[in-house]
């Protein structure tokens, strides 16, 4: 088992139980997309915000995705091989204000 943690930010911690930073547990081999799955699955409150986190099965645009303080598209997005304590942050940049 891996152990990932992971930070919701910028509004993103309403829709997983007003909790900003979560330490998961996943299968080795697991990439990101997986990852997702399971917040979707174990973390996310409401079903019914799916929308606001994915869209098209990947994470909805206007979130800015981390992946140990590195933009996510320079480590291959959701094909990322999840590594044992990566940090993973998500950070909405759709406030409203």
């Amino acid at each position: 088992m891996l152990t990932i943690n992971v930070e919701f930010l910028g509004g993103l911690d309403a829709i997983f139980g007003h909790v900003r930073e979560h330490t998961v547990q996943v299968e080795d081999g697991s990439n990101f997309r997986e990852l997702t799955q399971h917040l979707v699955e174990h973390l996310l409150k409401d079903r019914k915000d799916e929308d606001v986190f994915i869209e098209d099965g990947s994470i909805r645009p206007g979130i800015l995705v981390l992946i140990n303080d590195t933009d996510w598209e320079l480590e291959g997005e959701d094909e990322y091989e999840l590594q044992d304590k990566d940090l993973i942050t998500f950070t909405s940049t759709l406030h409203g204000g």
